[in-house]
C-alpha cells in the first residue's frame, strides 16, 4: 500500500463541442507528465466545455472518450478522472470517469444539476456517492455545482481526498475558492479542485484556480495558469490530524434523501 499519491492537476482552455480537439489537446499537456504521477485530473465536460445541447454531439462521444482514458491511463501507468456528457438509456448525465491503468473503471453522475443554466432540464442527475480505494486512499469524487452543497460532501465514509472537477466562471471565483478550503477543513480530507480556463460559447470567463488543500486547509497548489500542476498527498497527514484532533468523531449524524 503506497503512503503518498502524487497528484496532476491539469488546467486548460476547452475548444467548445470539438471532442477530438479538447481529447488530442489535453493529450499535448501530458506529453512530459511525470513519470511517478499517480492520479491526472482533467476538469469538468473537458471534451466539450459545458453545454447545454449534447444531443448535438454523436451519441457514441462518451464512450469514445471513456476508451480515450482508459488509454491514456495504461500508457501514463496512473489513475485519470475528468467528466464528460454521457448517453445511457435515452438519458444524458454529467458523468464523471475515473479510470486506472490496472483497468478499473469507476463513475459518478453528477448529483447537483446546475439549475441556473437549465442543466437540470438536459441532465439527469445522480443518486449514487462512489468512494474510490486507489493506492492506499479512498477517493470521494464530485463535479462542481456540488461544491456549494456540504452535506453530500461530508466524511462519513473515512475518505482520504474530496475531488472536484469543474467549470467555474470568473464571476463566482471567491466562492470556489472558498469553499475547496471549507470542504478540506470541515472534511479533515484533502480537497482538490481543477478547473478550466479561457471563455466558452456564451462569453463566460473561467480564471482557473486548480487548488489543493490539506486537511487542515492549507494550500499546497493554488494555479492561475494553463499547465500541469503537481502536488503530493500524504496518507500520514490525513492519519495524524484524524487521530490529534478528532473532530469528525463529533459530526452529527443524518441521513439523505436521494
Amino acid at each position: 500500500m503506497k503512503t503518498t499519491l502524487k497528484v496532476a492537476l491539469v488546467q486548460s482552455e476547452v475548444v467548445w463541442q470539438e471532442p477530438e480537439t479538447n481529447r488530442n489537446n489535453f493529450e499535448k499537456l501530458l506529453q512530459d507528465l511525470d513519470s511517478d504521477t499517480d492520479l491526472i485530473v482533467l476538469p469538468e465536460m473537458f471534451t466539450t466545455g459545458f453545454t447545454m445541447q449534447p444531443e448535438q454531439l454523436p451519441s457514441d462521444e462518451g464512450n469514445v472518450t471513456k476508451a480515450w482514458m482508459q488509454r491514456i491511463a495504461n500508457e501514463k501507468k496512473s489513475a485519470i478522472t475528468g467528466s464528460v456528457p454521457f448517453l445511457e438509456q435515452g438519458s444524458y448525465r454529467n458523468r464523471l470517469f475515473f479510470m486506472t491503468s490496472e483497468g478499473d473503471a469507476y463513475h459518478y453522475d453528477k448529483r447537483h444539476t446546475f439549475t441556473l443554466a437549465g442543466e437540470d432540464k438536459v441532465y439527469r442527475s445522480g443518486t449514487e456517492r462512489p468512494i474510490i480505494s486507489y493506492r492506499g486512499f479512498r477517493i470521494c469524487p464530485m463535479i462542481c455545482y456540488d461544491l456549494r452543497f456540504p452535506v453530500w460532501a461530508r466524511n462519513t465514509d473515512n475518505y482520504d481526498v474530496l475531488l472536484y472537477v469543474a467549470n467555474w466562471p470568473k464571476p463566482r471565483i471567491t466562492a470556489w475558492d472558498t469553499l475547496l478550503k471549507a470542504r478540506a477543513i470541515e472534511n479533515m480530507a484533502y480537497c482538490i479542485g481543477v478547473n478550466r480556463v479561457g471563455s466558452d460559447a456564451s462569453q463566460l470567463e473561467y480564471p482557473g484556480h486548480s487548488a489543493v488543500y490539506d486537511g487542515l486547509g492549507a494550500p499546497l497548489v493554488h494555479q492561475k495558469e494553463n499547465g500541469v500542476f503537481y502536488a503530493t498527498l500524504q496518507k500520514e497527514h490525513v492519519m495524524n490530524i484524524r487521530e490529534k484532533l478528532r473532530f469528525l468523531n463529533d459530526r452529527d449524524e443524518f441521513s439523505l434523501k436521494v
